[in-house]
């Protein structure tokens, strides 16, 4: 018989104070927190957290077997991480089986977070609850203090590890548009853009909503850059 759920605390963009009062109040709680992080690491939601856990809550970091080693086309790739789901699926679903068990997620779990992983392999086997949080791509656009879609526009939502045909193709095709997971994308990234036109228009914002936030024009952004910024094109729309 189940006794306790799975409560998914979806974080916020960064800064602490842009986390829900819902999120916070599952933190000070709990009596187990788990959160995903690169092995060697504090792990960035676990971070966000720092002087928020109640004295004696366990801990339990959700160590990644595997990044950026092996690319995510590789075969070895999804057989090795989709192990690492199931195990910690097993684990947590035993964990609930007596008391309640908080896993930590960064922006909204429910877009591109990690958690999506462990959500489908819960189903029907343990309660699952999650509290959203404002997106990190929300936390970067009103990083550059300019609205990101007015009237009619359409925002779409990319990955910059799309191949540069696709990535320009959506920039074209659309009015307003997020780009994550720059990174090493860089570089096929400003080719994307440059050949739909939108360049000049392209704003990158590092570490939105933290400490150390950067917000840059594109065209301004020189050396490496992060793989968790991203790209705000902003949507030009019926402006008043």
């Amino acid at each position: 018989m189940t006794m306790g759920k799975i409560i998914c605390a979806g974080l916020g963009p960064g800064d602490p104070d842009l986390m829900s009062l819902r999120s916070y109040r599952a933190i000070q709680g709990a009596r187990h927190i788990a959160y995903f992080r690169k092995a060697g690491y504090e792990g960035q939601a676990r971070r966000l957290v720092d002087g928020m856990l109640p004295e004696g809550a366990a801990e339990y970091p959700m160590e990644y077997p595997v990044t950026t080693e092996i690319h995510f086309t590789d075969p070895e790739y999804n057989r090795i991480l989709g192990a690492f789901y199931d195990e910690w699926a097993g684990t947590l679903t035993e964990m609930a089986k007596t008391d309640d068990v908080v896993v930590l997620c960064e922006g909204d779990p429910f877009l591109y977070g990690s958690f999506m992983h462990l959500h489908i392999r819960l189903e029907g086997r343990a309660e699952v609850e999650i509290i959203p949080g404002i997106t990190g791509m929300s936390g970067c656009w009103t990083a550059t203090g300019l609205p990101i879609t007015w009237g009619d526009d359409v925002l779409t939502v990319a990955m910059a590890t799309l191949s540069e045909d696709e990535l320009a193709k959506r920039a074209a095709d659309t009015d307003a548009l997020v780009i994550m997971k720059i990174g090493r994308n860089l570089p096929k990234l400003r080719r994307a853009l440059e050949r739909a036109g939108r360049l000049e228009d392209a704003w990158l914002v590092e570490r939105g909503t933290m400490t150390d936030q950067t917000v840059q024009k594109l065209t301004d952004v020189t050396g490496k850059v992060p793989y968790f910024s991203i790209v705000i094109l902003h949507g030009q729309g019926r402006r008043p």
